[in-house]
């Protein structure tokens, strides 16, 4: 069983930045991000395999977020840039094993996920 522990998350203005941390309690073959807003369902941000490799990003997202990690440490880290209230939520760190050959982008294809951080943009 992995725990994820996910830190960072708080309120800004539009505009602003946000880096969000997700330490896992062991090593994990693929690790993501997902949000959800009020009302709406889980969605994917972005999801990375153990070596690095990004194998789902978010188009709303895209040229905003990068995803980089710790190996050694097991954790994600999500910077946050040029935030907006789209991308308020609350974000989740998620971690689990591939499906097929790559690690997938659903929310269903991860058999770990922290308790969740608030982002908040106004």
């Amino acid at each position: 069983h992995v725990q994820l522990v996910e830190s960072g998350g708080g309120s800004v203005q539009a505009g602003g930045s946000l880096r969000l941390s997700c330490a896992a309690s062991g090593d994990t073959e693929c690790m993501g991000w997902f949000r959800q807003a009020p009302e709406k369902d889980r969605e994917g941000v972005v999801t990375v395999d153990h070596g690095g490799v990004v194998t789902y990003f978010a188009d709303s997202v895209k040229g905003r977020f990068t995803i980089s990690q710790d190996s050694a440490k097991n954790t994600v880290y999500l910077q946050m840039n040029n935030l907006t209230p789209l991308d308020t939520g609350t974000y989740y760190c998620a971690a689990g094993t591939p499906v097929g050959p790559q690690c997938g982008k659903w929310a269903g294809d991860f058999a770990y996920t922290g308790r969740g951080t608030q982002v908040t943009v106004s």
